[in-house]
């Protein structure tokens, strides 16, 4: 009953700037049950479905080359930065002057099928069972975003990024920035078991039936995000 209240409309979870002062103080279940169960429900996942993380890493290697991994710094828990790892979605093209060419360039069918599925997400397993993340929590962003964000974006980090999250199940990269840091923030203050499990429920139905969620409007990912208003103004100061 208390998650059914918790899990209102966005409108409804909307939150003050006031809000922005709160700081989250960790349970008993997301210091001690909530980590175990990260730990054993991800050693199940790898020791039933090892052989679908060895095809995908063969399928990676012939579709989109070497390497198979995508590896990038992201922040973690207080910002604290670690290696994210995941299966490459895109290729390596570059243009004349050895840049990148656009996302929805190198952003192959094949790419978008495993994120549309969230498989590419599968080696971030191994970024759990470290404690850099967790199953649910505020998706791992940039390290570039750290300054850009206002004191209630910045509540995000006040618990473990996870593999999905209230911001996965409500829209992914379809929502704007402004609602993604919200829906994170209602989480870290309504953080449960019986959230976390109707966000994993939430999520395998999101992959398996509407695979939607990936590209915004304007982007074949998200676009980049540049800050709040306010931030900037003190930064032109």
């Amino acid at each position: 009953m208390a998650v059914m209240e918790n899990e209102k409309t966005f409108a409804e979870t909307e939150t003050s700037k006031e809000d922005s002062l709160k700081h989250h103080k960790a349970g008993i279940y997301e210091i001690v049950v909530k980590r175990l169960i990260d730990i054993v429900l991800c050693l199940l996942v790898l020791v039933l479905f090892w052989w679908l993380y060895l095809v995908l890493a063969i399928l990676v290697r012939v579709k989109l080359g070497s390497p198979v991994f995508f590896h990038q710094d992201r922040p973690g828990k207080d910002g604290k930065v670690f290696g994210l790892l995941k299966f490459r979605t895109m290729t390596d093209q570059r243009d004349a002057n050895g840049e990148l060419l656009p996302d929805d360039v190198r952003l192959t069918p094949f790419g978008r099928k495993l994120r549309s599925t969230s498989l590419d997400e599968i080696p971030e397993l191994f970024n759990i069972l470290k404690g850099d993340m967790s199953l649910v929590g505020p998706r791992p962003l940039l390290v570039r975003y750290l300054p850009r964000y206002n004191a209630h974006q910045a509540r995000r980090h006040e618990v473990r990024p996870g593999l999905t999250g209230w911001a996965q199940v409500n829209g992914r990269n379809a929502i704007s920035w402004t609602e993604k840091f919200d829906y994170d923030v209602y989480y870290v203050d309504h953080i449960s078991f019986l959230f976390d499990l109707r966000i994993i429920g939430r999520t395998i139905k999101t992959a398996v039936v509407h695979q939607d969620g990936i590209s915004s409007a304007t982007s074949a990912t998200m676009e980049e995000f540049m800050g709040d208003e306010e931030v900037q103004k003190e930064k032109s100061k």
